[in-house]
């Protein structure tokens, strides 16, 4: 691994990044606080980025950074980067959704138990000279009933905390069977029953549409009255707006904020973060030395494997991209991105709709691997750089209809991808088969066997099946000095047409190749470079 590889760490990620990456052979470029000009510049020579929740990554930002390949996020929250703007530009985004599970859950509890011990209220009374113990009478949560919304990693993990504490825990979350949940000691029911059963509410769920505004007056009289509520998870999820009305009617009792929909929060905020009942944090959820420490790590390791295309774990928009380690389908890849190569030199660029049909274990990868075929298949006719990423989304953009099917395996081949052109300006079908460790071949075309291996420099043309045409046209070829290295026949002897594929060591020019079409009976002649 050469130093060629810069990846800038903002955000004043911990410094052990840097130090990671170095053991790797990358330069780490720490810059915790630019002005948007320095960033600019800096972004212009560097092949990864590490953010935390500061840095927003935008459309802006990822045209300032033109040799941009992989952003890492030092926490698990990726809602200040722009996902399908990086995917559009085959920028691989991922996150360490490990590193902080302890730390966020932890501080949980602590507001959770801030909240019914008025932890916060009676430090500051004591502090002010007064002694105020009746008014800050406290409540157990042994007993009480706590919803978790989200039962992921954080949100198991309060779970397993305040069982310790004799709660009764109940938790939503579509993906959580009911066999796990009972496992972990959670009741799983649906939304309406946790507002309307919970004493206390604990959120550890992505900022989405579904999840936005979770918390308002428009399902107030849902909750049970006098809930208390808790977001360490992402800001917008209570509707901030109405919690003031919500919490000086009693509907809620007490809240806890470690999060917020704009952060700093606006001053338009201060009188809800000033309420009695309120206790608010500065976003300290993953803020502890061994949780920053931890996702540092992650990333620089993960930054590092991904550069290196070695593993591509905590990737978020990279789902073929990851698979493109896995040993059992590295073979289906590289072929079907060289059937891609293959297929826009012989189809031309109006093709609009694409078949796929996969046979065989193959079919088990097919999303992949119709990855794999666009980014082949785009390679000659997109001015941006096409990888597993973004093919589909540039195919999309360009009006290109992709279908996918699936096959059984045929007799002569146990694993086959066939590519249906509608539109093409000759061949309207063509398969290929992996033959054996980096042998890809073409195996037919049309209804034509013919087998050509999928490399080096390619003249394919139709021609009248009868003899002396072969004699043509490699005499032709030794006149102008091209050697031939392999070359294949595929025939259809009732209609007496043919389809002849040479493969030359060196490519044919225009001139060759106007001299190879004059020949009689030769007709829709193609080159491919591969």
């Amino acid at each position: 691994m050469s130093e060629e590889y810069r990846v800038l760490l903002l955000d004043s990620v911990d410094p052990v990044s840097a130090e990671i990456l170095k053991e790797r052979n990358i330069k780490g470029i720490i810059k915790p606080k630019l002005s948007k000009e320095e960033l600019y510049s800096e972004l212009k020579n560097v092949h990864g980025i590490v953010v935390r929740s500061a840095t927003q990554v935008d459309e802006e930002l990822l045209k300032a950074a033109p040799n941009l390949k992989v952003i890492g996020r030092a926490g698990v929250g990726v809602d200040n980067i722009d996902i399908p703007a990086a995917t559009k530009r085959g920028v691989l985004v991922m996150n360490t959704p490990d590193g902080n599970t302890i730390s966020t859950a932890e501080h949980a509890c602590g507001l959770i138990l801030s909240l019914v011990r008025n932890i916060p209220n009676a430090v500051a009374s004591l502090k002010a000279g007064r002694w105020d113990r009746k008014k800050y009478l406290g409540t157990e949560v042994h007993g009480k009933t706590l919803g978790i919304v989200g039962l992921g990693k954080i949100g198991s993990s309060v779970a397993t905390r305040m069982l310790a504490f004799g709660m009764n825990v109940i938790g939503f979350d579509p993906y959580m069977t009911k066999e796990r949940a009972a496992d972990l000691g959670i009741k799983l029911v649906d939304m309406d029953e946790l507002l309307s059963s919970s004493d206390i509410i604990t959120v550890h769920t992505p900022l989405t549409e579904k999840t936005k505004g979770m918390i308002s007056k428009a399902n107030a009289g849902k909750l049970k009255k006098g809930v208390r509520l808790v977001n360490c998870a992402r800001g917008g999820i209570f509707e901030e707006g109405d919690l003031l009305e919500l919490l000086n009617d009693g509907t809620i009792a007490e809240l806890a904020l470690d999060v917020y929909a704009k952060e700093p929060p606006e001053a338009s905020l201060q009188e809800l973060l000033d309420h009695p009942n309120v206790v608010c944090t500065p976003h300290l959820g993953a803020s502890t030395e061994e949780a920053q420490e931890k996702v540092a790590v992650q990333i620089a390791h993960q930054i590092a494997d991904a550069l290196e295309l070695k593993d591509f774990k905590g990737s978020i928009n990279g789902k073929s991209i990851a698979l493109s380690t896995n040993r059992e389908v590295q073979p289906y890849l590289k072929l079907a991105e060289k059937l891609g190569r293959f297929a826009i030199q012989t189809a031309g660029w109006d093709v609009k709709e694409l078949t796929i049909e996969y046979s065989g274990k193959c079919s088990q990868h097919s999303e992949v691997l119709t990855d794999a075929f666009l980014s082949g298949y785009l390679h000659h006719i997109d001015e941006a750089p096409v990888n597993l990423i973004n093919a589909r989304f540039l195919a999309e953009n360009k009006g290109i209809n992709v279908k996918e099917t699936k096959g059984s395996s045929t007799k002569a081949f146990s694993e086959l991808i066939t590519i249906h052109m509608k539109g093409s300006e000759s061949f309207s079908s063509l398969s290929g088969a992996p033959f054996g460790d980096q042998d890809y071949r073409i195996v037919g075309i049309e209804n034509l066997q013919i087998e050509i291996q999928l490399q080096g420099n390619v003249i394919l043309y139709r021609n009248v099946d009868k003899p002396g045409m072969l004699a043509a046209v490699s005499s032709l070829l030794a006149s102008e000095d091209i050697n031939i290295a392999s070359l294949s026949l595929g025939r259809d002897i009732d209609s007496k047409k043919a389809i002849t594929a040479i493969v030359t060591d060196k490519p044919a020019d225009a001139t060759v190749t106007e001299r190879i079409r004059a020949i009689d009976g030769v007709e829709q002649l193609t080159t491919v470079s591969l």
